[in-house]
């Protein structure tokens, strides 16, 4: 689609390696001025990288800060190409009206898949005889080896993760529990279970899905911990904060807690250079990943192409369906008319001086849509093709308006 703004003036910014099929992507769609870089910038390198960027995709590494966003003065949009957005200040895009999109589900099965081959490393031990086995032990012993079948898995947040990973731990035989917050509906055999101290009762294996919140921080603090089955397993797949390592780290040396694998922590290197260090280095039945849950070729790919296409259809359309930040809205594309978005706070009276002005240039609107949340509207309004180049103008000249563009 043609829009006011030539596509080949649209600077784009990717950072942290984003995935190819992203690049290509947004190529075949005609955005051409792209510069990418392979890792993360500190925040005084994006304040000066950022001036004069229309689109910036991340991933978890950047760190978007307020002083970021503000001296991004033409930023339109940021992908978030990952599941969490812990790592932008939400706040500081909806005020200046910056989309901002992710992407919560592309990943999900790869963090599964990995969820169930930790649980069947650590009830069998894998970790600890293939490090035996690699210092010439030969440790070819069943002693606190078990199967998965017939075991009791207990997954903590049954949201997409969770019911995914449930699925598959059912077909290698496994009983499933789990505790949300929030009521589920659940798959397969899966039972609900009243509280998170009941689940932590009769789990041979618990694993974690909750998201990163003031009532998630440690969560599996040392009394928590001390409520695991003697013998049992802990899998966080998470967020780092969740879990209390130092307190996991004691559970595991007095033999209370057999195994547990871990692939996010409370503070993560920027970058593959950096030094890496937790209290869990050095404990034998532990397994540790660098934030790998969703690194697969698949997951990245899925990633990429879920995240610029609602980039772009944001650019193109208006529609900010999946948005974070900007109230989402799903639009048709309507032909020969011109189509103007206007970001505003969320203030009363705001569409009421919008249509005004609008009348006042006897502007014929052939379609209006507008969608809040707390702190900013966005309203969309399809004029027919005889409205005056004022219009924009004149929209700029509303009360509480953050910004305005002439889409098409």
């Amino acid at each position: 689609m043609r829009t006011s703004y030539p596509k080949e003036k649209i600077k784009i910014l990717l950072l942290e390696g984003v995935h190819p099929a992203s690049l290509r992507l947004l190529k075949d769609n005609g955005y051409a001025n792209i510069e990418t870089v392979t890792g993360a910038l500190t925040e005084a390198e994006l304040v000066r990288k950022v001036k004069d960027v229309h689109l910036l995709g991340i991933r978890s590494k950047t760190q978007l800060t307020a002083p970021v966003v503000e001296a991004a003065e033409k930023l339109i949009a940021v992908g978030a190409f990952c599941i969490g957005t812990n790592q932008i200040d939400m706040a500081a895009c909806t005020k200046n009206g910056i989309a901002v999109f992710n992407s919560p589900f592309s990943n999900t099965r790869s963090v599964a898949e990995l969820v169930i081959a930790h649980c069947i490393n650590l009830m069998r031990r894998v970790v600890e005889k293939s490090n035996a086995a690699h210092n010439r032990v030969w440790d070819k012993s069943s002693e606190g080896c078990y199967e998965v079948r017939g075991k009791t898995l207990g997954i903590v947040g049954y949201g997409h993760i969770g019911s995914q990973v449930s699925v598959l731990a059912e077909t290698l035989g496994m009983h499933v529990a789990f505790y949300d917050i929030e009521p589920k509906l659940s798959l397969g055999n899966a039972r609900p279970v009243r509280s998170l101290d009941e689940l932590l009762k009769q789990s041979d294996i618990v694993t974690l899905h909750v998201p990163e919140t003031a009532a998630t921080k440690d969560l599996m603090n040392a009394q928590r911990l001390a409520k695991l089955k003697r013998g049992a397993c802990l899998i966080n797949y998470s967020r780092g904060n969740v879990v209390d390592l130092n307190a996991l780290r004691k559970c595991i040396a007095k033999g209370n807690i057999a195994g547990a694998a871990v692939d996010v922590f409370p503070v993560e290197p920027k970058t593959n250079r950096d030094a890496f260090e937790t209290p869990l280095q050095g404990l034998s039945n532990v397994i540790l990943t660098p934030h790998i849950g969703g690194s697969t070729v698949e997951a990245q790919e899925n990633i990429g192409l879920d995240v610029t296409g609602k980039i772009i259809q944001y650019l193109e359309t208006g529609s900010s369906t999946g948005s974070l930040s900007v109230p989402a809205l799903s639009l048709p594309v309507q032909h020969d008319t011109h189509r103007l978005l206007h970001i505003h706070a969320n203030r009363p009276g705001v569409l009421g001086e919008i249509n005004s002005k609008l009348s006042k240039l006897k502007v014929n609107i052939l379609g209006q849509y507008l969608q809040t949340n707390t702190e900013i509207g966005y309203v969309v309004t399809d004029c027919d093709r005889k409205t005056s180049g004022k219009a924009l103008e004149e929209l700029q000249k509303v009360k509480h308006t953050i910004r305005v563009r002439n889409l098409y």
